[in-house]
Order: structure tokens, then sequence, then C-alpha cells
């Protein structure tokens, strides 16, 4: 019997992986001798190769951006709702590429995979990433797969920084950059939340200076509690107390700082909880470095407009007037230095109560504005 899949689904999908033998130079001086990226593929590439996209996951995102792994599969891919049959990335119009990050968890080479060098995991001796040294990794996948031009890259979030970067270092092979909720650089209240979820790993006992798999355990506690903090930032004070308020768990207070007590409390410990049970310490550092480390106008003494003088793509830039991680002021400033270097850039602010999360969230007129543009492109 064979398993029926929603309409709008992509269905099963099978992870790729391309292995790369020519040294990649990275923006700390370091190079990596070969790698692997791990990725997946939506939709069927069309002749003149002019209908790709490709897809930059956040922080703890992966290649399984839709569809499903097996039939058995509760959950689809972490953007299903954006990637499909008539959905905003309309597989039925575009081949859609998906990939995790050189320095992730999900297959792709990074700190648990083995370094050749020593035949042990890299661990803490993976070098730091910055979102440039992705972009060049992600161009020699392109080059793999045929495509010399996408017509869009698009992320939310990490993933937008990403996008952006493209259009910098590749001006002639992106036609349309979808930007959302995401930033020119991070404010110094951003770069602080990340230390603190760094700190919670660095000096978890189980850590070990990062060769914690040679020790055959994990720093458990420290990603709990980094996942613990982040999670917080992403969503908004509203959403939080319309799904959570302060509900307790029980009808009775236990007088004690180890019950949980209050059912946020209880979210965030399962969040923790859950997130431990599949993530690298390693992979969460660096990128959580990679996040601190973008600042793509430095090169022109902050000028984000001078950086963007060269660009060649076409913009959609969408925030969330609750996103206060990644705050609607923060693309306004993408949009305002496009519209100095004189690019064509169309913006969406969305009223929506789900702070961060909501570039993952398929609200009503997200989904629109998000189909509209990408109904526009041609392929």
């Amino acid at each position: 019997m064979s398993t029926v899949f929603p309409e709008d689904s992509v269905g099963l999908v099978v992870p790729q992986t391309a292995r790369f033998d020519e040294p990649l130079a990275l923006a700390c001086g370091r190079s990596l001798a070969s790698y692997e990226l791990v990725y997946e593929t939506y939709g069927t590439l069309n002749a003149s190769a002019s209908n790709a996209v490709l897809i930059c996951h956040a922080l703890s995102g992966h290649h399984h951006a839709a569809g499903y792994h097996a039939a058995t599969d509760r959950k689809p891919g972490w953007w299903d709702s954006c990637i499909g049959p008539g959905k905003p990335i309309d597989t039925n119009r575009f081949f859609v590429v998906s990939l995790n990050n050189l320095g992730g968890c999900n297959g792709s080479t990074g700190p648990s995979s083995i370094n050749p060098a020593t035949g042990k995991p890299y661990g803490a001796d993976f070098p730091v990433l910055t979102v440039e040294d992705w972009v060049h990794s992600q161009v020699r996948l392109a080059d793999r797969l045929g495509i010399q031009q996408w017509a869009a890259v698009v992320g939310g979030s990490l993933g937008g920084m990403q996008a952006l970067q493209w259009t910098i270092s590749y001006p002639e092979r992106v036609r349309h950059c979808v930007d959302i909720a995401s930033a020119p650089k991070l404010s110094a209240q951003n770069i602080a939340f990340n230390e603190v979820a760094r700190q919670a790993i660095l000096t978890d006992p189980e850590f070990h200076g990062g060769s914690f798999q040679d020790q055959g355990v994990i720093p458990k506690r420290g990603l709990m509690l980094a996942r613990m903090v982040g999670h917080i930032t992403y969503l908004s004070d509203d959403s939080m107390g319309e799904k959570f308020g302060r509900e307790l768990k029980s009808d009775k207070l236990n007088y004690d700082f180890h019950s949980v007590e209050f059912q946020v409390e209880s979210y965030l410990r399962y969040q923790g909880e859950e997130f431990s049970g599949r993530f690298d310490a390693n992979t969460y550092l660096l990128m959580t470095k990679a996040l601190d480390y973008f600042d793509p106008a430095a090169a022109h003494g902050g000028d984000l407009a001078a950086t963007l003088a060269h660009v060649k793509a076409d913009y959609c830039i969408m925030s969330f007037t609750t996103d206060w991680r990644f705050s609607p002021a923060r693309s306004r400033e993408i949009v305002n230095a496009l519209m100095a270097a004189r690019k064509n850039v169309c913006y969406l602010e969305i009223d929506s109560p789900y702070g961060h999360d909501a570039f993952l969230i398929p609200t009503r007129r997200y989904m629109q504005g998000f189909a509209n543009y990408m109904n526009r492109i041609a392929i």
C-alpha cells in the first residue's frame, strides 16, 4: 500500500552528498583540503538551468527543508509550508536546492566529522567559519549541479545573511534575493545573547575543550541552556503569554528550585532536551560565531550602500513586527542601503505575533507576499 502525501507536498526525498577535493581557503587563514555537503533537491531543473532556487538555512537548520524522508515521518522538512507544488516556492516552476552548511552536524563536513589528518573527530580543531566561507563552498555545489545563475537565493535569519552575501560576493550569479527576518550585522545585544549561549556550552564539564566525542560524552546541560536562551529570543512576549501565560502544571506550588512548576518552564526544558540530543555543541559555537562576524559593510567603512553598489540582483526584504531579535528596523537598514545604491527592492513588514519564529509560520499575509514576489520571477 503506497503512502498518500498531501497534494502540495514534494513527497519522499532522498538526501545527496557532494564531495569536493579542491582545498577551500577560509577567512580565518586556514583551509579545508576536502569537504562534503549534504543537500536535497525538489522539482526539476529546466533545460537552460534558469529556474534554480537556493535555500539557505538558519542556525539550527539543515538540508531537509521540504517533503519526507520516510513514509512514517510525522513531520516534513523545516520549511515545508513554503516549498512545494502551489506554495510560495512552487516546485512546479522552480528547481529547489537546500543544503546543510559546511560545519553543520547533519551530514556535511563539520566538527563531528573525522579529521583525515588525525583519524579522530575534528572537535574544537574544526576551523572557525564565516558566512562568506559558506557562500564560497556553496558556489562549488552550484557548479557541480550545472547552475551558473540562481533564479533566487532565499533565506531567513542567518539564511538571509547568506542570501545577501551571495549577491555581494557573486553578483552575476543571483537574479533575485529574498532576505527574511535578517540583518546587515548583529547588534551588541544579539552578540551578547550568543556569548551567553556559548559560555553555557564552554563551561559545561562534559565539553572537554571541544573533544567530548573522544570521551564518549556530550555537554548536554550546556547545549540545553544555550537552546533555552536562544528559544526565548525567538518568541515574542505576546506569543509566550498567549501560549503559556502563568499557567501552572499542577494546582499547587512546591516552594523549591528544582521542580518544573510553570508550563513555560516545561516547554523550555523540553526544547533544550530535544535539541541537546540532535545538535553538535561545536557546530553551535561555529554557527553563532558566523552570526557575530557577519558585517559585509565593514569592507567599506560601515557604508552598506557602498558595499551594495555593484550588486545585480533584485531584492525582496521581509520582516515581522514582533521580531525583536532581528527587528524590522534592521531589515529597513538593508532596504535603505539598497535604495541609496539605486537597486530594485521591495519591502514587506508583516504584522505577526510570533516574534522571530514568524518566518517559519505560514500566516496568510506572509504567504501571500512571499508567493506574489516569487511568481514575478521569470524563468
